[in-house]
């Protein structure tokens, strides 16, 4: 039999790699993404667990599972990060550190 690829690899990878670059939109997206890529994930290592010998490209599943790990726990760090800012500071407070920022290093 010849080598075949496992059907959700690439998008596994990819939504890992996406997972962690979008952990700081509040970490909504991150979480998601991170999700669906451990559900396609797990869906092809059983489909890889049935049968190993014919598949030849694990080695993505593994590293988008990594990725989606580390993207999920970026994404609930800052998701909590941004909760404790709104409960502690409100959303006025935010805007007078935004206001601050801008004015301390905005240049005008």
């Amino acid at each position: 039999m010849e080598n075949q690829k496992l059907p959700n690899a690439t998008a596994v990878l990819i939504l890992g790699i996406f997972s962690i670059l979008t952990c700081c939109c509040y970490g909504i997206f991150s979480i998601i993404l991170g999700v669906v890529a451990l559900v396609l994930a797990n869906k092809d290592t059983k489909l890889y667990a049935e049968n190993p010998s014919i598949y030849n490209n694990y080695n993505n599943i593994k590293i988008g599972k990594i990725l989606s790990i580390i993207g999920i726990t970026l994404g609930v760090i800052y998701l909590i990060y941004v909760i404790v800012l709104f409960t502690t500071l409100g959303v006025e407070g935010i805007e007078q550190m935004q206001q601050e920022m801008m004015r301390r290093y905005g240049g005008k």
